[in-house]
């Protein structure tokens, strides 16, 4: 299995699933000492995901990817509220568009990945 993690973006960024492998250009922070710093809160570095890739072991390709929305608040992890949850799923789904891919909130809160079957 192939997966490239990028780092060093201090905020979610667009995802890509390349020929059947995942390729996450920016993961953002689970858990930062930021808190409180200004300057580029339209990024907001307070939103990350947890991601739960699952892959195909004889194919060697993704099978598929949840992420769970976090939120810090106060030095801790907590659950986004439903609006920041819609502003990653917008802006996970703009990021996606050119690579042919988007997410979509399940019932479970958890933000499911879709991607074009010539990707796979």
């Amino acid at each position: 299995m192939d997966l490239v993690h990028g780092h060093s973006s201090h905020h979610v960024k667009g995802l890509e699933v390349h020929r059947g492998r995942l390729i996450l250009y920016g993961c953002g922070d689970l858990i930062t000492d930021y808190e409180g710093i200004g300057g580029r809160e339209s990024f907001r570095g307070d939103l990350g995901l947890m991601y739960f890739p699952e892959f195909d072991p004889g194919r060697r390709r993704l099978k598929s990817l949840r992420m769970q929305p976090t939120q810090m608040r106060q030095l801790r992890l907590c659950h986004p509220s439903g609006k920041d949850v819609a502003w990653m799923e917008a802006t996970l789904n703009r990021e996606g568009r050119r690579f042919g891919n988007r997410v979509q909130l399940q019932q479970d809160g958890m933000l499911h990945l879709q991607w074009q079957e010539e990707h796979r």
